[in-house]
């Protein structure tokens, strides 16, 4: 059978305040803001990513928790990135709490917390 899916169209975060999670995905990620409202911020990962990230405003706000697994998985979502060292260094630089990189060879993947804490991954592509 042939695929029903061909990609990811929006990626849902949640967060306390759009203004400033926006504010931090565009300086330590580099993600453009294409708009914001009081509750929700969107944003394009990259010029010819198809996939937006949508940062939305949740009451109550509790970080993402990945349930707890056997496969060593802790977050949802794991972004790709051309050159995982220079990702890695540049985010160690800009503070902002990282894990370290596991993986060897051409899989190699690391965790990193935005600001409200919710984990988000990284991996060489």
């Amino acid at each position: 059978m042939q695929s029903l899916l061909h990609g990811v169209e929006a990626i849902f975060i949640p967060i306390k305040d759009p203004q400033l999670s926006a504010k931090w995905y565009e300086e330590k990620l580099g993600f453009k803001l294409l708009y914001i409202e009081e509750d929700a911020a969107v944003m394009k990962i990259a010029e010819r990513s198809a996939t937006v990230v949508c940062l939305v405003k949740t009451e109550n706000h509790q970080p993402l928790h990945f349930p707890d697994n056997h496969f060593g998985v802790g977050k949802y979502y794991n972004f790709l990135s051309s050159s995982i060292e220079e990702t890695y260094q540049s985010l160690v630089e800009q503070q902002v709490n990282v894990n370290p990189m596991g993986g060897e060879g051409q899989t190699r993947f690391f965790t990193f917390y935005d600001l409200d804490g919710n984990p988000l991954g990284v991996c060489q592509s």
